[in-house]
């Protein structure tokens, strides 16, 4: 697995670098949400198409999750989930906070993991019950009290993103925000989960099912030791319609705080 790390990194390296040399450091000109869109697609379907082809060349069995999956993960045989740009709004506004991700799951669980943020110098990498590390390193969560820690959280997605689903994320930041030292949206989740695990941040939560960016950042957090549950404190899978990854030493406080989301 150690051997198939090491090139799935290399993969997910390379796509980063062609999407750097593509990104302008001013926003993109476009002025409506549709031409918004076609700059996008314009820059993600060719990476996306890389990093399949690298990535279908180095495991040629196992399947491709196309980004709109459902949240139901095959459970059988080997599947990757992946992103070329996991913050696509931060990187049309030429903005350093987007990640790379490749995830490939194996009966049902995620199995290997990198996140890779090139304007930010951080890859992150996860091998199942062989711990996280950030850029080769071992990383730990943070050892913070609740009112020191810097939490992180993001609006529903959008296909999940009903009614009481948009009011729960709005209790939610509202019943959070006296209890931390500060509140922020960081922008790619995958990303702000992973920092979760090195202790760059102390926790980070999600209302609506979100699998398909949440999948690649959970594997690290949990290889780093953090928690990782829904926002009831069962155990986090796929389907569940809330998602908190957070410092062990804070993880009850915050379960304590959501359970006052009606």
């Amino acid at each position: 697995m150690r051997k198939l790390m090491e090139q799935v990194e290399a993969v997910v390296r390379e796509v980063g670098a062609r999407l750097v040399e593509r990104q302008g450091d001013a926003p993109i000109a476009a002025t409506t949400r549709e031409g918004a869109f076609a700059a996008f697609a314009a820059v993600d379907g060719p990476a996306s198409a890389l990093l399949r082809e690298r990535l279908g060349a180095l495991r040629p069995a196992a399947g491709w999750l196309a980004e709109e999956w459902e949240t139901q993960v095959p459970a059988d045989g080997e599947w990757w989930t992946c992103d070329a740009t996991d913050g696509a709004v931060q990187y049309l506004l030429g903005l350093p906070h987007w990640a790379v991700t490749a995830t490939l799951l194996r009966g049902g669980e995620a199995v290997l993991s990198v996140v890779h943020a090139p304007r930010l110098g951080q890859t992150y990498t996860a091998v199942r019950g062989g711990g996280a590390e950030l850029n080769g390193h071992p990383i730990r969560p943070s050892a913070r009290e609740l009112a020191a820690a810097v939490v992180t959280t993001s609006q529903p997605p959008t296909a999940a993103a009903r009614p009481e689903v948009l009011r729960r994320a709005g209790q939610s930041l509202s019943l959070v925000l006296p209890a931390v030292l500060a509140v922020r949206n960081l922008g790619p989740t995958a990303l702000q989960v992973a920092q979760v695990g090195s202790g760059h941040l102390d926790a980070f939560w999600e209302y609506g099912p979100d699998a398909h960016n949440l999948l690649s950042g959970a594997l690290v957090a949990t290889e780093a030791g953090a928690s990782v549950t829904d926002t009831a404190g069962a155990r986090w899978t796929p389907g569940a319609d809330g998602f908190l990854a957070a410092a062990p030493g804070q993880r009850a406080q915050l379960l304590a705080l959501l359970a006052e989301v009606e």
